[in-house]
Formats: C-alpha cells, structure tokens, sequence
C-alpha cells in the first residue's frame, strides 16, 4: 500500500499528534478523572475543569490564533474530544460541541464581524452552546426539515 507523505491514513498521526494526544490523555487523567463521580453524583460540571479546559487551548482548536485558538485541525479536535471521552463523556461533549458545532459554524458561516466579536471569547471564556431539535428528526441535524430562506 503506497502512503502519500502529503495526505497519510487519518490513522498515521505526526509527532505533533501523537505529542498532543498524550498531553490531552494525562491532563484527563490527572485534572478530571479525580472529578468524575462526584460531577456524576451532582449532575454538574465543576467549573474548575471547563477553565481548564480553556488553558489548555481545548476550547479553541480550530480557532485562528488572531482570534486566540490554536489554528489547529479537524483531526486535533477529534484526538482531544476522544482522549477526554475515555475519561468522561460530559466533558468529551463539552469540548465536541464547543470546537465541531460552536466554533466551527462561526467559521463557515458568520461574517468577519461576527467572528471578530465572538470567536476570541470562545476561545478564552465563554461556552458556546448548539441547539436544534424537530419533532421529526430530534437532535439528528442531517434529516431537519426547516431551511433559512432570505
């Protein structure tokens, strides 16, 4: 099997990666796997972790770094929001809706302006939130039904 050295298997991580996965592993080991059945048995999130979560620049990968973020990648998200799924699911969710959904549609999709008033926030403190629901697709957002129209 040849591998393009411009575009390997999504499963062949650089050193980068790798370096990344194992700093987003020990963080959940050390700062939230401490937490997690007490934030069960509560059925709340300490806000010391969602802090943490921002210092260590999980809130904000994709983010451009003009904005505060990491200029990172898809695929960095997707490392961190696994790593910290093996310690705990809320706080996996938290970090997948905040960099896949939040931040992402802003990217795609807002003006310049609006990225300029919202990304650097969300990048450093603010949690973004991603709703939708229709009575016939619930949370599954490729069968809505309702489009904008201008």
């Amino acid at each position: 099997m040849l591998v393009d050295s411009k575009h390997p298997a999504l499963t062949m991580w650089s050193e980068d990666e790798i370096a990344f996965r194992d700093a987003v592993r020990s963080f959940a080991e050390t700062e939230i796997k401490p937490h997690v059945t007490e934030m069960d048995e509560k059925a709340q999130m300490k806000p010391e972790i969602v802090a943490k979560l921002f210092e260590m620049g999980l809130m904000g990968i994709e983010s451009p770094e003009h904005f505060g973020g990491a200029a990172s990648s898809f695929t960095m998200a997707c490392i961190a929001i696994e790593e910290l799924g093996r310690i705990d699911g809320s706080v996996s969710v938290l970090c997948d809706v905040q960099n896949t959904l939040v931040t992402n549609a802003i990217l795609q999709y807002a003006s310049a302006g609006l990225q300029e008033k919202y990304l650097p926030r969300l990048s450093k403190d603010w949690v973004g939130a991603y709703c939708l629901s229709e009575s016939s697709s619930g949370s599954d957002a490729f069968a809505l039904k309702c489009r904008a129209e201008k």
